[in-house]
């Protein structure tokens, strides 16, 4: 797959490279996006959130970990039936846990769902800045260099993040 990749990457660089009147240009759309005081409210409201809800979920497996203790230690001197239905509770509670977990967590969790309302408006402001760059300064192609996008290296002449974060401003 690397290899692929690399190849791909080489055949596009050499194609880039005969179009002489090509423009590009290089942001870190990371370091622009932290440099946003709404990202990073965002980012620490959404940390706090996700802090309280592991804390909530840590503290129900702590319960269910006390309810199974008990349990073995009773367990001789319950009756049959009485077993069965402290064994069914203590799965049925981490069954619910587990639920909790994965409404909160889970890739279409709560979590993912907030911080798609949150975040979602700021990156699209961000990507509109990217357009209105590329337009007015006739830019063909803005690389990202902050994700992994495979750049191994690009001229800081091309480094436009000053000037997008100028922008924003």
């Amino acid at each position: 797959m690397k290899k692929y990749m690399l190849s791909f990457a080489a055949v596009f660089l050499l194609g880039l490279s005969s179009l002489s009147a090509q423009r590009i240009a290089v942001v870190d759309v990371n370091e622009v996006l932290e440099s946003l005081g709404e990202y990073q409210s965002a980012q620490k409201e959404l940390d706090r959130l996700a802090a309280d809800w592991r804390q909530e979920i840590a503290s129900e497996y702590d319960a269910i970990k006390s309810m199974y203790n008990k349990y073995q230690a009773e367990q001789v001197l319950l009756s049959d039936e009485v077993r069965k239905q402290r064994e069914e509770a203590i799965v049925n509670r981490e069954k619910a846990v587990r639920e909790r977990q994965k409404q909160r967590f889970g890739p279409e969790g709560a979590l993912f769902q907030r911080r798609q309302q949150m975040v979602q408006p700021i990156q699209d402001r961000v990507y509109a800045a990217i357009e209105d760059l590329a337009s007015d300064q006739d830019y063909d192609l803005i690389l990202d260099m902050g994700s992994a996008s495979g750049i191994l290296f690009s001229n800081p002449r091309f480094d436009k993040t000053e000037e997008l974060m100028r922008k924003l401003k």
